[in-house]
């Protein structure tokens, strides 16, 4: 606690408000990664001496020590890790510690820790990413001809290849790690040696802070290096749109497990039972997927309204950062690994998929195209056409695929015996030969191109 000009002490209930003790002991680690690579730099520019220097970093590595062992003893009155931190330091080596804080406010130190606590939190997420690609595409490659209904408004609509429907969201998770991989780009700079606000007149180098820091370079106004959150704010976008993304494979999968549509099984390892029905194995770990996607999204919308209307530079609503950072963090990482297990673990059911898929008339579309292609009409009378025959087979209680030559040509006698060829469900989905279609030999070469760029993706 810094209370030079202050005659009294605080309230207890100021002391409450104003402690982040509680939370923001989760950068302790950055602060002390932040705090030798500043009184590093400080020896080498001569302005502390190499004694000094020697007697800090060997006392925050006793602290570092502490802290990961459990014995270190934190003090809500010394209100947040930096100053629990720069205390304790105090008690081990004395004097010598008040010089850790030349050239540097708490303001650079705390934007420097937070920033690289998010860029950890990055690297997390990307490396989880890259697992969640791995076990879509190794499923989609041992599904590339199991046929399944595609959906347009959750109805039956043409059959595809369900492994044509796990690339989907390779596609999307991909997108999310290239997100995640630009904004840790985009942040990888560093505020240290910005000071309070403006700067110090130090003949600091803050190149070489940030180098030992592993940032690319050091920002360069020290008015928007001490108040910008943008890198946090970015983080939880992309965090919240991959939440989203989740949270969609999630639904489905919860619907895929339900016996209205018994596509796939997940083992005891991802399911839970009900305390009265026994016959129940209930989708718990895609659910909550599901329903955690809104505390990222209310972490996201929280951070802006703080962020909203701020002056420059640096105000305590700040502080509350963290806590809305560490818990989207969290709840990502956690979601992620529960997907990865559920991917992994799902088994799919092709028999019921391809009943499913050759229902309700799935491969209409494909005559409609037929009539276009091989009879030369324009696609709104095959479309007029083929309504028609669908209308015939609802009134047989028959499927499209299931009337006769002679059926069709009642409702139009141009119609010949080729058209039994595209009416099948396999034809429908082979015949989707164009680039992105659900055809066997596309999802297989899509799948090939992802093991190829899965090589390529990276953290750093």
């Amino acid at each position: 606690m810094i209370r030079g000009r202050f005659g009294e002490g605080m309230s207890e209930v100021m002391e409450q408000i104003n402690a982040s003790i509680g939370f923001d002991r989760r950068m302790a680690m950055q602060d002390i990664d932040g705090s030798v690579a500043h009184v590093t730099m400080l020896s080498e520019r001569n302005i502390v001496s190499e004694a000094d220097a020697a007697a800090i970093k060997d006392g925050l590595e006793t602290i570092r020590g502490e802290i990961q062992s459990g014995t270190f003893e934190y003090s809500v009155a010394l209100e947040d890790i930096h100053m629990n931190i720069e205390a304790r330091l105090g008690e081990l080596i004395g004097a010598a510690s008040g010089r850790l804080h030349t050239a540097r406010s708490r303001n650079d130190q705390v934007a420097t820790s937070f920033r690289l606590w998010v860029r950890d939190a990055h690297d997390r997420a990307l490396a989880l990413l890259q697992q969640l690609i791995e076990v879509l595409v190794e499923q989609a490659a041992q599904n590339t001809a199991t046929i399944m209904p595609g959906y347009t408004h959750l109805q039956s609509a043409q059959p595809v290849s369900f492994g044509h429907h796990l690339m989907a969201y390779v596609e999307m998770f991909g997108r999310d790690h290239g997100r995640l991989r630009d904004s840790r780009d985009r942040m990888n700079e560093a505020p240290l040696g910005a000071a309070a606000l403006a700067g110090t007149s130090f003949p600091i180098d803050r190149e070489r802070t940030a180098e030992l820091l592993g940032f690319a370079r050091p920002m360069h106004n020290s008015l928007d290096a001490v108040s910008d959150r943008d890198f946090a704010l970015e983080y939880l976008s992309a965090a919240a749109l991959c939440m989203t993304h989740l949270s969609r494979l999630a639904e489905e999968i919860v619907l895929w497990m339900s016996p209205q549509f018994n596509f796939i099984e997940l083992s005891d390892a991802w399911t839970t039972g009900s305390s009265i029905m026994p016959q129940k194995r209930n989708p718990d770990a895609a659910e909550l997927v599901r329903g955690k996607t809104g505390r990222v999204h209310g972490s996201l919308f929280g951070l802006l309204t703080v962020m909203k209307a701020l002056p420059l530079t640096f105000s305590k609503d700040m502080q509350e950062d963290k806590e809305r950072t560490f818990d989207g963090a969290d709840t990502l990482e956690l979601c992620l690994k529960a997907t990865v297990g559920m991917i992994g673990d799902m088994t799919a059911r092709p028999a019921q998929m391809r009943a499913a898929a050759g229902a309700a008339h799935a491969t209409a579309t494909d005559l409609a195209d037929w009539l276009t292609r091989e009879l030369g009409m324009p696609f709104r009378e095959a479309h007029h056409i083929t309504g028609r025959l669908v209308r015939l087979a609802d009134e047989r209680g028959r499927d499209l695929a299931e009337l006769t030559l002679d059926e069709m040509k009642e409702v139009d006698e141009r119609i010949n015996e080729g058209v039994l060829a595209v009416l099948g469900v396999e034809d429908s989905v082979t015949s989707r030969r164009s680039l992105g279609g659900t055809s066997p030999e596309c999802v297989a070469r899509e799948v090939e191109a992802w093991r190829a760029r899965i090589e390529h993706l990276h953290v750093k």
